[in-house]
């Protein structure tokens, strides 16, 4: 090639420094990318197979007819040189010793093909003293622009001159494809902190919702014992990132602890392992589910006054939209309930979600107590136990009494009771006997282990327990009459309902000491539940005309003082099916670690109701879609005149 890029027949040699073997070019004229690429692949086997033996004289030929080549047309010097690298590729793919693989161009690129009609003179020289798949360089054209231009990217020592390199016997030979230079900052690099903001890396890396809390529990308290939970703790220790990717990591390794096979040998939870340090209700796994060692309780309790037709909603009775987060645990006390209790399971199933299962349900009569808790924490609790009471006897059907449920989660031993007393406004002393009767009558725990047996007293089932709920319809009324009520109702504001509760029955008795011995309540700032007309806000409007009175009640006692904490105390108005409003209360509360001593649950629930009441809600779910489906398609139909 001239300087001009033309074509000439002038044969060109160079020489390699100290060896005097010479390297004769090509003289025929260029050739198109697909005549260069089958004459390499013609000349890899003359080279291969003339390593040990002398390389037969070239015979030159005279020049043929010169033809153009398709890429020169344009005349860019860019294309050629992207058609040169095509070639290098495919040469590379059809290397019959498969030494130009894609692992080696990631390499110094220690080796590389020979060109098409250029071959090195001492080759045999090279072959005798490096490995016989080291191909022998191949020269570098220096008249075209195309290669003038490409030097400007080649290696210092390829722009060497000849007599400047080093001896190729001593060195790895050094291939001809093209280098791009390093790529040199124009100023300083900004500091890289070990952690940085990226949206990118938010997006990249987005987790799923539920576990957004894992950010927070790190930074707060879990920090040391969740890296330990990860595979390698430097992962988090070294890593750059932002809190997106450290999420997106822990949704790839387990945040469980990790379990090592001595322990997989000695554990056995079903039969009970009395040692404290290990047990699967000790202190270690209370801490990784519990890190301030204290669990959410929801309780319910409604009057339903034996309406067979439910609510067509009860989100706002077990998931109030003003709570932050749901509870742990749900528990739902009925009085007068429905006559199909299952129907009502179903209906609480299907509210609270896949979420929750139900750990228990009892029933004594027409008092309904059931017991939710959160899927993944049923492996923690105990046997269920329940037991009932009747304070009327004479009657048939037992509306009058108490059911009670009892159980221990890790090593705190729970009791709830729902209970209905007598009615009636001046019954005071009936309703104090009703309380008596079922302290001393309802025999639990039966097979549980008492958590504190030195506090304990016979007479006396709230004393045998850490933590008791009772709650349900006690029927204590206003010993007032309605129409001073309905006065003080008027003129109570901001919620403070405490020119009413001078006149409760039951806050008086309470603070007598003649019922509810230990119990507390929480502020009251809602107004009385009953009596109301059914489907409305107004209270009793028969010719009983019933004074309005807080007979629905949530009271809660504890072995140790401040382990219950009040997190909501209300009523829920939104539900008028019945002439009762239900109540409502949250309370975070105490929890300590136990001993595999106890007969686990072993993770059982009602399997048959888990089931109903998600298929029901998934079909509540596709209707609702329906309805907007078709809503939307009768909206957008328009009149074209």
């Amino acid at each position: 090639m001239t300087e001009n890029g033309e074509d000439s027949p002038v044969h060109q040699s160079c020489q390699v420094s100290g060896k005097g073997d010479s390297v004769v070019s090509d003289s025929r004229p260029p050739k198109t990318s697909t005549e260069g690429a089958k004459e390499h692949n013609n000349a890899l086997p003359v080279t291969a197979t003339n390593t040990e033996a002398e390389i037969s004289p070239y015979q030159p030929q005279p020049p043929s007819q010169p033809r153009l080549s398709k890429f020169s047309k344009t005349g860019s010097v860019e294309e050629t040189v992207r058609t040169r690298r095509l070639k290098n590729s495919q040469e590379s793919l059809s290397d019959p010793t498969e030494t130009g693989s894609s692992t080696d161009s990631l390499r110094d690129d220690q080796t590389a093909p020979a060109r098409a009609g250029l071959i090195l003179g001492g080759a045999a020289t090279v072959g005798k003293n490096q490995d016989s798949n080291v191909r022998p360089r191949s020269a570098v054209t220096r008249g075209s622009p195309v290669f003038r231009d490409r030097g400007s990217s080649l290696s210092e020592y390829e722009r060497r001159p000849p007599s400047q390199q080093s001896d190729p016997t001593d060195h790895h030979v050094t291939s001809t494809k093209v280098r791009l230079s390093p790529v040199q900052a124009t100023g300083p690099l900004p500091a890289l902190e070990k952690s940085f903001a990226s949206a990118s890396l938010r997006v990249a890396n987005r987790i799923d919702r539920d576990c957004l809390d894992y950010a927070v529990l790190a930074r707060e308290k879990l920090g040391e014992r969740l890296h330990r939970n990860l595979s390698d703790s430097r992962l988090l220790e070294n890593m750059g990132s932002d809190s997106a990717s450290v999420n997106s990591m822990r949704s790839t390794y387990s945040v469980l602890s990790p379990i090592r096979p001595q322990d997989v040998r000695n554990r056995s939870f079903l039969e009970g392992s009395v040692l404290g340090s290990g047990a699967l209700l000790g202190a270690e796994e209370l801490d990784r589910y519990f890190p301030d060692r204290r669990v959410g309780i929801y309780v319910a309790t409604w009057n339903m006054q034996g309406e067979k037709g439910l609510p067509a909603n009860l989100d706002d009775l077990l998931l109030p939209t003003d709570s932050e987060f749901a509870q742990d645990f749900y528990i739902i006390g009925v009085q007068e309930g429905c006559p199909d209790r299952r129907e009502w399971e179903t209906r609480l199933q299907e509210t609270l979600g896949p979420y929750y299962v139900m750990l228990y349900a009892a029933a004594h009569g027409v008092l309904y107590l059931t017991v939710f808790v959160r899927r993944d924490l049923i492996w923690f609790c105990s046997e269920v136990e329940h037991g009932t009471v009747t304070t009327r006897i004479i009657s048939q059907i037992k509306t009058k009494g108490a059911v009670g449920i009892t159980f221990t989660f890790f090593g705190t031993s729970f009791l709830f009771i729902t209970s209905h007393f007598t009615s009636g406004d001046a019954k005071v002393y009936e309703r104090i006997l009703d309380y008596n009767k079922i302290v001393e009558a309802l025999a639990l725990p039966k097979g549980l282990p008492d958590t504190n047996p030195y506090r304990s007293t016979p007479s006396d089932v709230t004393t045998r327990f850490d933590q008791v709920f009772w709650f349900g319809d006690f029927n204590f009324r206003l010993s007032k009459d309605r129409t001073d009520v309905e006065t003080i109702m008027n003129r109570t504001a901001n919620g403070d309902m405490g020119p009413l509760l001078e006149h409760d029955q039951l806050s008086k008795e309470m603070n007598d000491g003649s019922i509810f011995k230990g119990f507390q309540e929480a502020p009251i700032h809602f107004l009385p539940t009953y009596k109301f007309d059914i489907g409305c806000d107004i209270y009793d409007t028969t010719s009983k005309q019933r004074t309005p009175s807080y007979t629905d009640r949530i009271l809660f006692r504890s072995r140790q003082a401040d382990d219950i904490k009040v997190v909501k105390y209300t009523s829920c108005s939104s539900i008028k099916t019945s002439d009762h409003r239900p109540v409502i209360g949250a309370f975070q509360v105490k929890l300590r670690p136990g001993r595999d001593n106890i007969p686990l649950g072993a993770g059982q629930f009602d399997r048959g109701l888990y089931l109903e009441g998600i298929r029901r809600r998934i079909t509540r779910e596709l209707k609702r879609r329906e309805a907007m489906k078709n809503q939307s398609s009768s909206s957008t139909i328009c009149a074209i005149s």
